[in-house]
Order: structure tokens, then sequence, then C-alpha cells
């Protein structure tokens, strides 16, 4: 099963375009907002604004912590923060190679349906969910253990919300020194990058990203639109995203066939697969299709696969991988 986003995988099962359930844009500041005495390590209490304008006050920043989205798993590893339990802890490994779990990190059941009784026996400080998650799970949840619940992602300022992610999580657990070097680091590297493009010529080259699943003799392809994570990232190394449909309000997927690729002309082809959990639906999916090997970006050589591992709806480590990965295959 493809792993992705948990209801981008509810839309992938009925072979629609993606449409999630998240709500709307929160505004920046009030997801942002915490006691000054919580800040940077200090041991006083925390308040954080969370993604449903409820405050979460905790006596001191959390320490003991569950995560139910590996979006929000990949914030706490990368802020210092192991979490005692994780929901899918091998599908974790499989898809997000940037921040490790250690062996000891308890299962707590799939993103979509967490075990409410293996959570609670962790008797953590705090559960970090994303609005993704059914409601009634965060109420059951809720009744246990303080949540904080982030917004997954948001198609119209995809950039920006994963960073108000990183530094809301950073306020919780009183890492926000650093949230802020994480973010110091990603912005460089994405500067880095676009200079890269702009050495080689290549600014205003045409791309798409995309990825693929193989449903009995289907092949189905998302791609993802400059409302996603890497394709406004994309943009900001100095590429233009050839694929102009509309995609979901929070990830920013559309999904399409081999026969829609066909409006593309000669661009730069970046996708994804996992050999850990899937067959490659391009490689083996397509090998045989004449219009998939009649498609000029197939045709010119210009299909690119990235490393497995990068998970495309991460934090900033996830996505300086997927910036490093897409500058290395089109410069190379």
């Amino acid at each position: 099963m493809r792993a992705t986003p948990i209801p981008v995988l509810i839309a992938t099962l009925a072979l629609a375009v993606v449409v999630s359930a998240c709500g709307s844009v929160e505004d920046a500041g009030a997801q942002t907002s915490a006691t000054e005495a919580g800040r940077d390590g200090g041991g006083g209490p925390v308040t954080v604004t969370d993604a449903r304008g409820r405050e979460i006050a905790l006596d001191a920043p959390a320490t003991e912590v569950v995560g139910l989205e590996w979006g929000v798993v990949e914030n706490l590893v990368s802020l210092g923060v192991m979490p005692v339990g994780v929901a899918d802890v091998q599908g974790y490994s499989h898809w997000v190679s940037a921040a490790p779990l250690d062996d000891g990190v308890a299962d707590v059941g799939i993103r979509g349906e967490p075990s409410v009784d293996a959570l609670g026996a962790l008797d953590p400080d705090l559960v970090v969910a994303t609005t993704d998650l059914p409601t009634n799970i965060i109420d059951q949840i809720e009744a246990l253990v303080p949540v904080l619940v982030l917004r997954g992602a948001s198609a119209e300022r995809p950039i920006e919300q994963m960073k108000d992610n990183l530094t809301l999580v950073a306020q919780a657990v009183g890492r926000t020194d650093e949230a802020a070097a994480l973010l110091e680091d990603f912005d460089a590297v994405l500067a880095e990058g676009a200079q890269r493009i702009e050495d080689a010529g290549l600014t205003g080259t045409g791309f798409v990203m995309a990825d693929g699943y193989i449903q009995g003799s289907t092949v189905s392809i998302r791609m993802f639109t400059d409302g996603s994570l890497v394709g406004a990232v994309g943009e900001e190394l100095g590429l233009e995203n050839a694929w102009t449909g509309e995609g979901d309000p929070d990830y920013g997927l559309a999904q399409t066939d081999v026969e829609g690729l066909t409006t593309l002309g000669d661009v730069e082809f970046l996708y994804y697969t996992n050999d850990a959990t899937e067959e490659n639906a391009f490689e083996s999916g397509l090998a045989g299709n004449a219009i998939w090997k009649s498609l000029p970006f197939v045709v010119n050589g210009h299909v690119h696969r990235l490393a497995d591992g990068i998970w495309m709806f991460g934090g900033p480590l996830s996505t300086v991988q997927f910036v490093d990965a897409a500058v290395d295959a089109l410069t190379s």
C-alpha cells in the first residue's frame, strides 16, 4: 500500500482527486503562541494554541511525546526529542530516512486509527496529531492526555505551513532554538539549490513531481501541484511546475493516468517510489505502455527517480533531502 497522509490514502483507494477535510488555513500567529517561560528548554509552564484554536497548557515542556503522523514524528526527532510512541513505526522507517527512530520506540497502531489503549499505556505528557486524524479519535485520546493538533498541510502556503508546524512542536517541547537552527539551515540549502539551478542554466525549466501505484492492470499517478510542499519548493528553486491542474486544498495533490501526461511536453519528470513496500509503477507498471514510451521526456531521458526514503510531506530535514536530490538529478 502506498504510504500517504491519511486523507490522501483514503482518496487514493477511491482512485479520485485527493480532498482532505482539514479545515481552513489557520492564522500563523495563532499557531505559534507560547508562554515565554516555556521557550528554549525552560522548565516552566508552556501554553500553545493549536490548529483548532485550542490552548494546550502544560506544566513544563513535554518530554514523553507520542506522534501520530510521520511529519510530526520527523519534527520531534529533528528537534532532539525521541518520541516514546509512533503510529506505524515500520512504515515510518521505510518512508522517512531523514530522522531515524531509536529501536525502543513503541508502535501505537496505524496512523488513521491508532490504538488508544497502547497510547495510554505509555503515559505520555503530550500526543501530537494532525487535523487528518478523525475528530472522534482525537476526543478519545484527549480524555487521557493533552493533544496538540497541527494542520497537516496547506496548499495555499505549503512551505510556511511546514515551518509553522515545526515551530509549534518546538514550543511544546521547549526546543525553539533548535527549530530556528533547522529553519535557518533549510533556507540556506534552498538558496544554495536555487544558485546551482541558475549556474546550470536551468532557471525556468519545466518540471513535474509525481508518484504512482499499481492496482490490478491500472497505473494511477499522483501529481504534485505548486500547492504541494515539494512543488512549491521546486518553484523556489527557480523551476516551473508544468502540472497546472488543481490539487486538493491541503496537500496539493492531483490524480491522473498515463494519458494525462501527454499534455506535458519535454519536461523534467521527477518521481519517487519505495522498493521496500511497493512495485515501481513507472518502471514495471508502464514498461510496455506505448503512450508512456512515446512521451517526450521519456524519449529524451528526462525521467529521474529520486532516492527511497524521502518523505514528501515532512519537515525541514526531509525537504532538504528533496532539494538535494532534485538539484542533483537535474544538474548531473
